[in-house]
């Protein structure tokens, strides 16, 4: 056997178990519940103990919420990886808003991770048009200038909304 550290610590790290993910841990409290409080397909969820469908929400939202540990996107066959940046010196939040998510807010945000103004996020999107926007600090609305594409709005005030086009993923080199 070598004595490389390198090959050491790799050995080392195949000896790790991999880590327990939320789902996991919600279903294995599941399991330990006695049969008789169990939730079947028969009965509703608000029947369930109060902690079962609170640890079936909060982990369902830790999947949906959190950032995965590698921060790697995977994206569908008809999909792509849409990449936002904007330069918003001052600002406490960016979020993105558009076509792809119903104009909600709350569901994409922009990160400052240096705190130097500009905001970049990532967000695996349907291949195809978008209209989109920013909104700063939660209640500035502002047309990306970066877009180079842009059609209006719709609302007859001459705004426009900024235009990505999302090629698919295996489309791309």
């Amino acid at each position: 056997m070598s004595d490389d550290p390198r090959l050491i610590a790799a050995i080392e790290l195949l000896k790790t178990p991999p880590p327990v993910s939320v789902a996991e841990r919600v279903m294995e409290e599941i399991r330990r519940l006695p049969h008789t409080e169990r939730p079947t397909r028969r009965t509703p969820w608000l029947t369930w103990p109060r902690g079962v469908a609170l640890a079936l929400a909060a982990g369902l939202a830790a999947i949906l919420l959190l950032p995965s540990g590698n921060n790697s996107l995977t994206p569908g066959a008809a999909e792509g990886i849409a990449q936002f940046v904007g330069h918003f010196p001052g600002a406490r939040s960016v979020e993105v808003v558009g076509s792809f998510n119903n104009w909600s807010r709350g569901m994409l945000h922009l990160r400052d991770d240096n705190h130097d103004g500009i905001w970049h996020g990532d967000a695996v999107l349907p291949a195809g048009q978008h209209e989109y926007m920013f909104v700063v600090d939660g209640d500035r609305w502002v047309t990306d200038p970066l877009a180079g594409r842009f059609v209006q709005d719709g609302f007859g005030a001459g705004q426009e909304n900024s235009l990505l086009i999302v090629r698919p993923a295996a489309a791309q080199p």
